[in-house]
């Protein structure tokens, strides 16, 4: 998380930026879609191949803004700065702003402080504010797509304590998972059915075959020589790591999380995701 720095416009139209994140093929909020054209969409933007720095801060009056920059470079910067506890400037060339959007596509819990709280720009009184709704972050308050993003999002940051809660002979194989049981029940985590992992890995087979919207598959750096795939999918997430096991999370199991063990075909298909997948620079 950033500080407050007055850097991304000057003067009248001073932006005190609070934070920023990449809106990148390989690295967006999921939050806001399962993939990048679609967390692009939920943003009126264009998935371009290069992608966006997305600035969110408020005006002197308080008003939420969020500044698209196509600067990416930069913002990765900075929050790489940020992440390691260095204080770093964000101020992006006007010539790098692709928009200023009112409202903050996701939730903060900060503010600058000596202007008045967190709102939304008045579409009377300010000159910069257009016809364009307000953002606003999705609804992560009942379970559904983007709270089952959120928990796919959490276990690929905390997987060795996710995984040391496991007993591998408690859940299923992926062979498990595609054999039809006896009342389509078997023991595949805590919901106790099969019917969701076996068409998550039916899709997922799927996407080395016909590769889904960019994004939809994205590798990142694990402990060793291992990598983190994340999948995404209609009404689904699966995250895995390429030397373990994958966990299944449904819009319909709500708050379950399904583990899926390695077997002999789990690796095999872990192995041609990473491959397909879209990676960090």
């Amino acid at each position: 998380m950033a500080g407050v720095d007055e850097a991304a416009v000057e003067g009248d139209d001073a932006l005190y930026v609070l934070t920023a994140v990449l809106l990148t093929p390989a690295k967006f909020p999921s939050v806001l879609g399962d993939d990048y054209p679609e967390a692009c969409g939920a943003l009126g933007l264009a998935p371009l191949a290069e992608g966006y720095g997305l600035v969110l801060g408020q005006d002197g009056q308080g008003a939420r803004w969020t500044v698209v920059v196509d600067d990416v470079s930069l913002v990765a910067v900075a929050i790489a700065s940020w992440d390691c506890g260095m204080e770093y400037e964000l101020s992006p060339d006007e010539d790098s702003m692709v928009a200023a959007l009112p409202g903050w596509p996701l939730a903060l819990a900060v503010a600058a402080p000596g202007v008045p709280e967190p709102h939304d720009p008045d579409p009377e009184s300010d000159p910069e504010y257009t016809d364009t709704p307000p953002l606003t972050p999705p609804d992560t308050e009942t379970w559904g797509p983007a709270q089952r993003r959120l928990g796919a999002d959490e276990i690929a940051l905390q997987w060795a304590v996710w995984r040391e809660q496991l007993d591998d002979s408690q859940f299923a194989t992926e062979e498990d998972a595609e054999a039809p049981q006896e009342g389509d029940t078997a023991e595949a985590g805590p919901s106790g059915t099969h019917t969701g992992i076996r068409r998550v890995l039916s899709e997922v087979r799927g996407y080395v075959d016909a590769p889904p919207p960019l994004g939809r598959v994205r590798s990142a750096f694990a402990s060793g020589d291992a990598r983190t795939l994340r999948a995404d999918g209609p009404g689904w997430s699966l995250v895995a790591r390429t030397d373990d096991i994958a966990f299944v999370l449904l819009d319909d199991e709500p708050g379950e999380v399904l583990p899926v063990g390695r077997g002999r075909e789990l690796p095999s298909l872990l192995e041609a995701l990473d491959k397909m997948a879209v990676r960090p620079a």
